[in-house]
């Protein structure tokens, strides 16, 4: 096994070397070949983290004289204090150096243990590394981009959909059963599924109809390759969908219906209307249906067995955090271990719609076996801003609210309709909404292929952004 690795880093690296754009595009389309895992003079390592390393290190050997002419050039401009020297900017530079800042910090508060540089150098330094990377790339075609990620999101949903179908390659017995069979793809448990293909379908979505607004209908179909890349993307799409629904990840299909509501609310008015309409038809119908009704309000308002679980993992939490550990949180990879004092064995699942089931958890012991359930210790508090507020402190909670504040802030100052990335823009913008929403309940940036597709979507915004501003100058 080793020996394959070897040999296919060597390969990168002269896949590197030759076509640094090709090098990326590998790693976006395998960006969950993190499974594959090594050590490296006992340096554990995964093979994403590897590509992103020798990637990184390639572009900077071969442009550092670029690289270190630009700082002198702005270094004698300041010092000169030129006035019509307007430098640009890496987007949201100062946030990455404070991220890197408070994760490290963070390192310092777990103790400088060996799992905390782990994440740490997996889940901030290299995903950073990865941000500056593409940006210098790819630049204003950074759009280009998505195209990867489509391929590595139709790849994980076709294994997805297979393991559904047949059973098969679902090692978990439990979820391989029929009667609760759930989708792992190639990832270790289901929500991982949902929590991977979700913002990918947003910028699918978003590149789809850019790609549309430019198709010339009075050609004959096939003969131009815009119908054949529409196709690719609407039946990547539709298969990510499917996957998502197989591996019942409740928290992305919110996420993705939140995102597409959006997304057709501020398309265009056509889009706007059919998003009305069929939002209506939908909600009459959860409405009139009382046993979906029912579902959803308890889903919606926690109730159900995944809602109380949540919550008791955040009744924990805070009560960790006040101990002591508001400014500063637990550290990085130290929330199992500094939460374990304050963890309920197991709750009393309450169920709602039964008016006598206080009374019989009280009284009847074989009720009240029937509905306790033992609850294990997570490695996170599955809700988006306590995962920051444990792992980075107070601050880097802030940090990251700010950074997702500026990034649907500029998306949506920049979605105009004169603006020739509108559609992608709003892409953007929605992909981080399903992060956000989905994160609620979820993990959705502490693993190695979220943390760097989160700020490759960062990355995109940025870029934007950018290519907004110089057309308007």
């Amino acid at each position: 096994m080793i020996f394959l690795i070897i040999l296919y880093l060597i390969l990168f690296v002269v896949l590197s070397w030759r076509r640094i754009d090709w090098a990326v595009f590998l790693i976006l389309a395998t960006l969950p070949s993190y499974l594959i895992r090594f050590n490296i003079l006992s340096i554990p390592f995964t093979l994403l983290e590897a590509m992103i390393l020798i990637s990184f290190s390639v572009w900077f050997l071969k442009s550092y004289k670029e690289v270190f002419g630009n700082i002198k050039s702005r270094l004698k401009n300041y010092k000169l204090q030129t006035t019509n020297y307007k430098p640009t900017r890496y987007p949201f530079d100062w946030e990455i150096v404070l991220v890197l800042v408070v994760s490290f910090i963070a390192v310092g508060v777990a103790g400088f243990s060996d799992s905390a540089f782990g994440i740490w150098k997996a889940y901030f330094f290299e995903p950073l590394l990865f941000y500056i990377l593409v940006i210098n790339v790819f630049g204003k075609k950074i759009d280009r981009v998505v195209w990867p990620l489509a391929v590595s999101a139709l790849g994980v949903s076709l294994v997805a959909i297979y393991q559904y179908i047949t059973g098969d390659l679902i090692f978990n017995e439990f979820w391989a059963n029929e009667a609760n069979r759930r989708a792992v793809s190639v990832f270790g448990y289901p929500n991982a599924v949902g929590l991977y293909l979700a913002p990918i379908v947003m910028l699918i979505v978003g590149l789809f109809f850019e790609k549309f607004k430019k198709i010339d209908f009075s050609l004959k179909i096939f003969r131009t390759t815009y119908y054949w890349q529409l196709l690719f993307l609407a039946v990547t799409t539709a298969l990510s969908i499917r996957a998502t629904m197989f591996a019942d990840s409740e928290g992305a299909l919110v996420g993705l219906a939140a995102g597409l509501f959006v997304f057709g609310i501020l398309a265009n008015k056509k889009l706007r209307w059919v998003t009305i309409i069929f939002t209506i038809l939908i909600s009459a119908g959860l409405f009139f249906y009382q046993p979906v009704r029912t579902k959803v309000i308890d889903k919606v308002t926690l109730m159900d067995l995944s809602g109380q679980i949540r919550k008791a993992q955040w009744n924990e939490t805070w009560e960790m955090l006040k101990d002591g550990r508001i400014f500063i949180g637990s550290g990085l990879a130290n929330y199992k271990q500094t939460v374990e004092p304050y963890h309920a064995e197991g709750i009393f699942v309450c169920d709602p719609h039964d008016p006598d089931w206080h009374r019989k958890t009280v009284w009847n012991e074989e009720f009240r076996n029937s509905v306790w359930q033992p609850l294990e210790i997570y490695m996170y508090p599955h809700n988006i801003f306590l995962n920051f507020w444990v792992e980075l402190g107070l601050a880097g909670m802030i940090l990251f609210i700010w950074i997702i504040g500026k990034f649907l802030y500029l998306g949506l100052k920049n979605i105009n309709k004169k603006s020739k990335n509108r559609y992608f823009t709003l892409g953007l913008v929605c992909a981080m909404m399903v992060i956000v929403v989905h994160g609620l309940v979820d993990v959705p940036y502490l693993k190695n292929d979220l943390a760097v597709l989160f700020w490759l979507i960062v990355a995109m915004m940025g870029v934007v952004n950018l290519k907004v501003r110089s057309e308007k100058q």
